[in-house]
């Protein structure tokens, strides 16, 4: 069963676009999340029991922390790819499912797990250390989407010159657009907002109705956004990661979860979740058309 909790603290105003990643950027460090972690520490205490419960909010509910309106990965009606993906989880432990929501912007850890309000973060790039990290349940890219038979067909790198005469679109500051900077693509770029409202606007979908339009030739952005959109489009779209670029910003990350620095026992739980229940996860994701790859950089095998 499926329980919303806190939907109150969805606040009004401008916020990131959706996650175009490597994940929750930011400068807040764990000082308050420690002093948050202590004073909560009596009343943890009362859920204890011989499994580690005693790192859980509630020992008998899968908490989680997430964006209310952030698809393809989580949205308050339990849309997304993350929440199918709670629910699984919460299945196999026996649990119900609840979430703390939050916009996905600065604060979020701070207000949501290290505030002990949920327990884990689905969706969180390895190298974010705001969080402890599981096993890596996915890895993906940022991509190159073009129309499938068209002039970019093939396209695979930011290297390859046809670029100099088409129309590029990226969501400004992302890594991508580095790589259009220093080989001087500036000129032929549409850019698309990194801040907005999501309560109104989405770049990424802006991005890939323009491809679809043919107002631009080729999308740069987060995988699993392209992917998404991708399967909406009226024309086939090719979604190609990008693994060939190097000396600049990192394109390729591994997904895990995030838990709070103390919760090893809880860490361990959802680890063995993620191994033993691999194909189901990777089932989901590619129902959203998250393009996967795997440790050599290949798409990932059926």
């Amino acid at each position: 069963m499926q329980r919303n909790s806190d939907a109150a603290e969805v606040q009004p105003g401008p916020l990131p676009a959706p996650r175009g990643r490597a994940r929750r950027v930011s400068a807040w460090v764990g000082a308050l999340g420690l002093a948050l972690a202590a004073a909560h520490g009596a009343a943890r205490a009362q859920n204890a029991d011989a499994n580690g419960a005693l790192e859980l909010v509630d020992p008998h509910v899968l908490r989680a922390c997430a964006d209310p309106r952030d698809l393809p990965f989580s949205n308050q009606a339990g849309d997304g790819f993350e929440n199918k993906i709670a629910g699984l989880f919460a299945k196999k432990l026996g649990k119900d499912l609840a979430y703390t929501f939050y916009p996905d912007a600065t604060g979020f850890i701070r207000k949501t797990l290290n505030a002990q309000r949920c327990d884990v973060v689905l969706g969180i790039a390895l190298g974010d250390d705001m969080v402890q990290p599981t096993n890596p349940y996915y890895r993906t890219a940022y991509v190159a989407a073009y129309a499938k038979g068209g002039p970019l067909a093939g396209l695979d790198s930011l290297k390859d010159p046809r670029l100099k005469s088409a129309k590029i679109g990226v969501v400004a500051g992302t890594p991508p657009a580095s790589y259009l900077a220093e080989d001087d693509l500036l000129d032929h770029v549409k850019s698309y907002a990194l801040v907005v409202d999501t309560r109104y606007d989405s770049p990424s979908a802006e991005m890939m109705a323009d491809l679809d339009k043919g107002v631009i030739d080729v999308a740069l952005m987060w995988g699993p956004l392209a992917g998404y959109y991708a399967r909406k489009a009226h024309t086939p779209i090719v979604v190609q990661p990008l693994v060939k670029e190097t000396g600049g910003p990192k394109l390729i990350y591994r997904i895990a979860m995030g838990v709070r620095h103390s919760d090893q026992h809880w860490k361990r739980d959802l680890n063995k979740l993620i191994s033993e229940n691999h194909a189901e996860i990777v089932s989901i994701l590619r129902g959203y058309g998250v393009p996967l790859l795997d440790e050599n950089d290949k798409p990932l095998s059926p």
